[in-house]
């Protein structure tokens, strides 16, 4: 085997890079800093929307502003990774995110504060997919990378959850502003450690010119997609603009798929998620941060406004949660991933959630947090931080390195969506059983008290109506994972080169260690 042919596909020809474990502790810092900031700012923005006179109707814009940015540029980052390089990436996305954190803090009026967190979107969409290519490129031997991405998975994963309680932290005892000023201090560190001891391997980029074309319908097709889920749930599923947002971004999408086929050096080349595995992990995980992320939203409404909880004693609620997704993914994904098929993992880390998320269909207002939610999270974080890290590390698996960037934006494109759908989705499900449940009961109330009640019960329906759904979604993700995730068993098998024809000198077959391959 030629060492072209093993630079290219990752086999362990070279001595791997002594510096690989201290880049790790960097990489994992900003994936943590990216992850929290999904959900810090919600615990901030009642605060926030006080302070800097946000109306009611333009306050979804804190979040969306992020989320539209973030989802619609994710693989133009991919790609700028792939060209630049994924440590210069990964650094400049660090040091963008920093300012347009500081910007957020010092927040004077509501047009600043959406400037920002669409700015923090537009280097997250940079950072992030320059951190899992990264991991993908800098750790090739199978036990070795089992771990690296078992302390990834348990991040990119529980990161959500420390946002919570972080959030909580910050905005009881200091002030909003600390949720955007606390990441400050992350990005300096992490990038001054990651230009200090990252050493990127050689011939990892992509330096073909740039997809323009595949960039724009790529980024308008994700933004009116996000948009229009993010519209359902305000406006509703008929409003003319939602419908219209869903059939621009089919049109554009669909177009964008045309052109990828079509051109010399594509944004997206079709091999990286046509390859039967990565295709299963991408639909698997969206549909899993799906039922996720509707479940953190409901979750944290339920522990606030039916049982009293503190934003802080609310983020240590989730605590079991973070606790099962890193024994997850650091003993059982870490330990048995190079043992068994990667789908033994997934499918039933996905169905060990799905029962942690049945238990919740039993919520109640007086439910025991002790009875009911603490086990109910366990299984939740044991069974996601399981199927998390396989589907991680398989994610950038056997891709050339000059697809590593782009590989990585599919995972987070397939995250930051189904983050849209499920917040959407879930919410309108939970919002239609709550009104349908206070109309059938309401009548019946006499008192103040007695109506008050109703509505309590009214919020808990309609949880656990989507709850139920939430499960469903997961059941479907395991299905998915164990049907189309066919990647070898442990030991050595023969690896097609996901870039055959591409011209470069990459060997069609080699015998590598497999992980997930």
């Amino acid at each position: 085997m030629s060492e072209t042919a093993s630079k290219a596909l990752g086999a362990p020809a070279a001595s791997p890079d002594a510096g690989r474990w201290k880049a790790l502790v960097f990489i994992a810092l900003a994936q943590l800093m990216v992850v929290l900031d999904a959900t810090i700012v919600n615990i901030a923005l009642p605060s926030a929307q006080q302070d800097l006179g946000i109306s009611d109707g333009n306050r979804q814009w804190v979040v969306t502003a992020y989320a539209l940015a973030f989802g619609g540029l994710l693989l133009f980052g991919g790609r700028i990774a792939d060209l630049w390089g994924r440590k210069k990436a990964f650094v400049v996305g660090l040091g963008g995110f920093a300012v347009a954190s500081a910007l957020g803090g010092a927040a004077t009026n509501e047009a600043m504060m959406f400037g920002a967190r669409a700015l923090q979107g537009v280097f997250g969409a940079l950072l992030a997919p320059a951190a899992l290519s990264l991991l993908a490129v800098m750790f090739t031997d199978a036990k070795e990378r089992a771990k690296a991405f078992g302390i990834y998975g348990a991040i990119a994963g529980g990161g959500g959850a420390v946002g919570l309680i972080l959030g909580g932290f910050l905005t009881e005892y200091l002030d909003w502003r600390w949720t955007f000023f606390v990441n400050i201090p992350f990005a300096i560190v992490a990038a001054a450690g990651a230009y200090f001891v990252i050493r990127e391997p050689e011939g990892g980029r992509n330096r073909s010119p740039l997809d323009i074309p595949g960039v724009v319908l790529s980024t308008l097709g994700l933004v009116a997609l996000v948009y229009g889920f993010t519209r359902a749930e305000s406006e509703g599923w008929s409003d003319s603009v939602t419908v219209g947002m869903f059939v621009a971004s089919a049109v554009l999408l669909a177009t964008f798929v045309i052109v990828e086929s079509r051109v010399k050096a594509p944004l997206l080349p079709l091999r990286v998620i046509t390859e039967r595995n990565r295709g299963g992990i991408y639909l698997s995980l969206g549909l899993a941060i799906i039922s996720m992320f509707g479940l953190f939203l409901f979750l944290t409404y339920y522990l606030q406004i039916v049982k009293g909880y503190s934003p802080v004693k609310t983020g240590f609620a989730f605590l079991p949660m973070i606790v099962g997704m890193i024994t997850g993914s650091t003993q059982i994904g870490t330990r048995l991933m190079t043992r068994v098929a990667p789908r033994l993992l997934m499918g039933p880390g996905f169905l060990v959630a799905a029962l942690g998320m049945l238990l919740l269909t039993r919520l109640e207002i007086g439910s025991s947090y002790a009875a009911l939610l603490l086990p109910a999270m366990l299984l939740l974080g044991l069974g996601m931080g399981t199927a998390f890290m396989p589907a991680m590390s398989l994610s950038t698996q056997g891709v050339e390195p000059r697809d590593a960037g782009v590989a990585s934006a599919m995972v987070n494109t397939s995250q930051q969506v189904g983050g849209a759908i499920g917040t959407a989705l879930l919410n309108t499900i939970a919002a239609s059983a709550t009104t349908s449940y206070i109309a059938d009961h309401i009548a019946g109330a006499g008192s103040r008290s007695q109506q008050q009640l109703v509505q309590l019960e009214g919020m808990v329906e309609g949880y656990t109506s989507a709850i139920w759904f939430a499960v469903g979604i997961l059941v479907v993700a395991a299905a998915i994972a164990l049907t189309f995730v066919n990647a070898g068993r442990p030991g050595s098998a023969t690896v097609s080169g996901s870039g055959s024809g591409s011209g470069e000198g990459v060997a069609d077959e080699v015998q590598i260690p497999v992980v997930a391959h």
